[in-house]
């Protein structure tokens, strides 16, 4: 069969494998997908030559920009040093250890090789533990600390394999030069990733900007991005591909531009089109291993050399080391206090136990199974590469036959496992053609009305309890409400109004300088907040006048803020009292300047040589919320419960939707608008409320 049709076949297959899932909810799909992909190989119409040089980019990139993407931010930053450890640590032991105990059970194994075998089974699929780490009830400690460590496990599990294989083939290993050349791939690799997605989501902001906003044209570029920033990393900077596309992955949860952040239609459609890419990666994966198993067990067992049981030994042996390990470190952390854990001995073998047998195998092992060389570089063939196939293999079902059998007994009320890519959201867009009529609202001015209307219902909506949720989404809605405002007038009116706004916004900062230097004159506040609030100031008040100056890309190195970087790194070193000093001093200083924005905002508008004609006062509402949101921001970080407060903004955000439909009903019904554009907008809120349950559904 041609290369095409195998693709054909193999996707029906893999939609097959769904169907099948769904009447067997109990056998996870990977399994169900490489019965399939035996099946297939059993048939002799399919042999599929796999390339290495391909083989990591089609598949590891999407799939490690995927898990990225899936970062979630919060929670998981709070346990970044248990998670790095987890993920590099443990990694590394479960490489050195883990490699050397195969090697002694298994001595036709090279040690490399060995090594690299337990570099790429170290790997966890971050979907799979996280629906085991949940169903079985795990402490929130662990949880995160499993599900952060399984989203960067991946690129340290891939990165050691890469070295542990090149020992292989050139039949030398020099730690120093090792050591110096993973930090080199390691750090060029973040930061290439970072600036590589960060200059992407420019391009897209000023696509956005300038008009080029066709959702598919965008998801296509989002596509395209793991793919790009992996080759560029790769073959041009001769650092780690796969390293930069997780940081990649990770900078576009934390670094969203204003232009996608306000189109929830962009986000959904390109989350469902990732979830399907996804889900067919994943699936190709798991049959091309099951497509692989029989080749390779014939191999293996062909001649005196093993037999069909001392093959299916290994393969359970190297399992059972790689679980023991994973068992072991996981309750180390569990019975020693630490920063995040004060320490427990009770449960805490069920609980270790319990993250062991979590640690399921997904596609990124087979994936960097699958990628290894047939021959070497001097044309002989890839030792005992057959035997390792297998055995990684096997430990991948051997993991989750574990975790199907095992579970429902040390945790009952476990359910069945999910995978990468395990479901397919479906989102429909109706359009119902009809003719515009001249009298009619335009589609941006009616869609001004509703986002005002939301503001002006979170208004009404907010008290002292919810404020800080109710400020921040007034605040995105108002930012909503500028671009369209600046969309839907002429360039003169547009001049004028960025002519007051910068006008108010330098009386503002004017009133924030003010209260900085009274602060520093009354001693309230030392040399090093004095001069970090006057810096923030500048930088302000810089921004102030680039209102006025066309979109464009800017990358600037600013010296001054790398510096101040660092210095705040490193006081945050020093003892606690002078930690809790500086970081006092600086909350009082941004709520003082936020306030005496306010009042210099206050004062300014109720001057007798001002003229009231020419002040627009969205721009000081907009600026108001803005300063009243830092305030309440600084109100809450002693005490801050960011469960509460995610419930708050829910809630609200639901409220919001909900006056917006109600506006564009009401619009429809007194003729302001057309049925074609009450159709636009509903989809847009639907698109909305679909954002926000995929946001929730995703905490």
């Amino acid at each position: 069969m041609h290369i095409i049709e195998i693709i054909i076949v193999l996707a029906l297959l893999i939609l097959i494998s769904n169907v099948i899932s769904h009447y067997l909810p109990a056998i996870p799909l990977s399994l169900i997908q490489i019965v399939l992909g035996l099946l297939t190989s059993l048939s002799g119409q399919f042999q599929i030559n796999l390339s290495q040089d391909w083989f990591l980019l089609v598949f590891i990139a999407p799939l490690l920009y995927t898990d990225g993407r899936r970062f979630p931010k919060r929670e998981l930053w709070r346990m970044r040093g248990p998670i790095l450890g987890n993920a590099i640590l443990l990694v590394f032991l479960t490489t050195i250890v883990g490699g050397y105990l195969i090697y002694q059970i298994i001595p036709k194994i090279p040690l490399a090789e060995a090594f690299a075998l337990a570099a790429i089974l170290s790997p966890t699929d971050p979907i799979a533990v996280q629906s085991i780490a949940k169903r079985a009830k795990l402490p929130d400690s662990i949880l995160h600390l499993v599900s952060g460590e399984s989203l960067i496990n991946d690129a340290s599990g891939l990165v050691a394999f890469k070295y542990a294989l090149a020992a292989v083939i050139t039949g030398t290993f020099s730690l120093t030069s090792a050591t110096g050349n993973f930090i080199y791939i390691g750090v060029i690799g973040i930061i290439a990733g970072i600036i590589l997605s960060r200059a992407l989501d420019l391009i897209q902001e000023l696509l956005l900007r300038n008009g080029v906003d066709d959702v598919v044209f965008h998801t296509a570029i989002q596509l395209v991005s793991p793919f790009l920033i992996y080759i560029v990393i790769e073959e041009v900077l001769h650092a780690s591909g796969v390293i930069g596309v997780v940081a990649a992955g990770v900078t576009t949860q934390f670094g969203k531009t204003p232009s996608v952040e306000y189109r929830p239609e962009l986000r959904v459609v390109s989350s469902t089109t990732w979830d399907v890419l996804n889900y067919l990666l994943n699936g190709f994966v798991f049959m091309l291993l099951g497509n692989a198993l029989p080749r390779a067990m014939e191999n293996v067992i062909e001649g005196d050399r093993f037999s069909t049981v001392q093959a299916l030994s290994y393969a359970f042996l190297t399992w059972l080391i790689i679980l023991l390990i994973r068992i072991i470190w996981s309750y180390i952390y569990m019975i020693f206090p630490n920063k995040k854990n004060r320490g427990q001995k009770k449960g805490a073998f069920r609980y270790a136990l319990l993250a062991g047998l979590s640690g399921v195998r997904g596609a990124v092992t087979m994936a960097g199974i699958l990628s290894l060389p047939l021959r070497m570089p001097s044309g002989a063939p890839f030792p005992e590469r057959d035997l390792v196939l297998f055995i990684a293999s096997g430990v991948v079902i051997f993991s989750l036959l574990a975790a199907v059998i095992t579970l429902p007994l040390v945790a009952p009320n476990s359910g069945p496992i999910i995978t990468r890519g395990n479901s397919i959201d479906k989102v429909e867009e109706d359009e119902e053609e009809e003719e515009e009529l001249p009298q009619y609202l335009t589609e941006n001015e009616a869609y001004l009305i509703i986002v005002q209307t939301a503001v002006s219902r979170l208004n009404e909506k907010k008290t002292p309890k919810n404020q800080r949720a109710a400020y921040e989404l007034m605040l995105d809605y108002q930012n909503v409400e500028r671009q369209i405002s600046m969309e839907i007038r002429d360039d003169d009116q547009v001049e004028k109004a960025l002519e007051q706004e910068i006008v108010l916004r330098e009386v503002a900062i004017e009133g924030e300088r003010k209260a900085i230097e009274r602060l520093y004159n009354n001693k309230q506040i030392g040399e090093t907040i004095y001069q970090d609030s006057l810096y923030r100031i500048e930088q302000e008040d810089k921004n102030t006048g680039r209102l006025t100056e066309l979109p464009k890309l800017r990358i600037i190195l600013d010296l001054r803020s790398i510096k101040r970087y660092f210095h705040r790194f490193f006081r945050a070193r020093r003892s606690d009292h002078e930690s809790t000093v500086v970081l006092k001093e600086a909350r009082l200083a941004e709520r003082e300047s936020a306030k005496a924005a306010i009042k210099a905002l206050s004062r300014y508008v109720s001057r007798d040589d001002v003229d009231k004609t020419k002040i627009n006062r969205n721009t000081i509402y907009h600026l108001v919320i803005m300063y009243r949101n830092r305030i309440e921001r600084l109100k809450g970080k002693s005490n801050f419960q960011f469960a509460e407060y995610q419930k708050q903004r829910s809630r609200l955000q639901m409220v919001a939707l909900g006056a917006q439909r109600a506006s564009v009903q009401s619009m429809l019904e007194t003729g302001r608008i057309t049925r074609k554009d009450a159709t636009k907008l509903r989809t847009y809120i639907n698109y909305s409320e679909n954002a926000l349950t995929m946001d929730i559904d995703a905490k």
